[in-house]
């Protein structure tokens, strides 16, 4: 008849470590004792009494018992899951086709004194920059890929430059009309259209040589953001150079700037219809709009962070679209009885 071996009973003063939990030692008199803590974040444990947990990959996270890891959930702005995504795409959609509206009465009324006023070849490159930088917006939108990186941030700043400049030529028009009546003024040489061309072209294509520069340097690229939120990887775009995007970003703050101090001073012109007054309050709603987005744009991450931009790009668009044009659009359709010469020259009051 075989004996039974006798079991050494183990000395233990707790109880065993659950599956998600590690054993640490707490010091005492004993060394069968010990204390049962929470693995720490990002760490799991699938057996008991773990002497130490175990870290998830990258692409991975633990679960609420910290038994196992999940694969962490994809974060960007989605069509399907953010509310945030189709307000700003039916927004962008909805001034797209005003501005399409808005060409479309420009180019029927042609022909007519309130269209020809300051320069129509220039409100035409404008509403076209206008209704690209309202596309622009559906780059921003969506899981950020190498193209839409490189072409959203690019695209945005010459088009929108190329709105810019078009309206500091306007303002520019209206500046040297005003110095020419003066008897005996040198400024009327400059009353041409060469000007207000030459002002589009020049400042347009320093933006344009900005974004060339930044793209051929360190262009933007698709990156995963492992680390910033628990159970999540933040798929974005990486900037690339960044002072790039800053210098995009200051020359179109340096085209405002210039395009609000000189609209202002020539805002009292004796004109019953003075585009400089529509110019200079879109300049200061525009500049009060990047002024304000720049704290929240930098104190965010990730999707928020392109909500912002996104934010900023429709209220700054609508804004030169809706001070400059809708005045006009409200002659051209409600008051057509002021689309006269008279009118334009001040001879009549709207």
């Amino acid at each position: 008849m075989a004996t039974s071996v006798p079991q050494i009973p183990k000395s233990r003063c707790n109880d065993r470590c659950l599956p998600g939990y590690r054993k640490a030692f707490n010091g005492g008199f004993h060394v069968c004792c010990y204390d049962c803590v929470p693995c720490s974040e990002g760490e799991f444990c699938n057996t008991t009494d773990c002497e130490i947990c175990y870290r998830c990959p990258d692409e991975e996270w633990p679960d609420e018992r910290r038994v196992r890891c999940v694969p962490k959930i994809y974060d960007f702005l989605s069509y399907e899951k953010d509310i945030v995504v189709q307000i700003s795409a039916v927004t962008a959609s909805l001034f797209s086709a005003i501005t399409l509206f808005i060409l479309g009465n420009f180019i029927y009324y042609w022909d007519t004194p309130i269209v020809k006023a300051n320069n129509r070849a220039v409100s035409f490159i404008l509403l076209i920059s206008i209704l690209l930088s309202f596309l622009c917006v559906f780059l921003f939108l969506g899981r950020p890929v190498d193209i839409t990186c490189r072409l959203r941030q690019m695209s945005f700043g010459i088009f929108f430059s190329t709105a810019v400049s078009s309206v500091l030529a306007k303002t520019v028009t209206v500046f040297i009309a005003f110095k020419a009546t003066k008897p005996g003024s040198t400024w009327r040489k400059w009353v041409t259209l060469k000007v207000s061309n030459y002002v589009v072209i020049v400042c347009s294509s320093v933006q344009a040589l900005i974004c060339g520069i930044w793209l051929t340097v360190y262009s933007p690229y698709q990156e995963y953001d492992h680390h910033s939120y628990k159970g999540m990887i933040i798929v974005q775009c990486n900037e690339g150079l960044v002072i790039g995007l800053y210098s995009m970003l200051s020359y179109i703050g340096i085209l405002a700037s210039v395009n609000f101090v000189l609209a202002f001073m020539v805002r009292t012109l004796p004109d019953s219809f003075n585009e400089a007054k529509f110019i200079t309050f879109s300049m200061l709603v525009l500049c009060s709009v990047w002024i304000a987005m720049i704290p929240a744009y930098l104190s965010t991450k990730g999707k928020y962070m392109v909500a912002v931009e996104i934010f900023a790009i429709l209220t700054s668009c609508a804004s030169v679209l809706g001070c400059i044009f809708f005045p006009k659009l409200y002659i051209l359709l409600i008051k057509p009885e002021f689309n006269s010469r008279k009118t334009i020259l001040g001879k009549n009051t709207i």
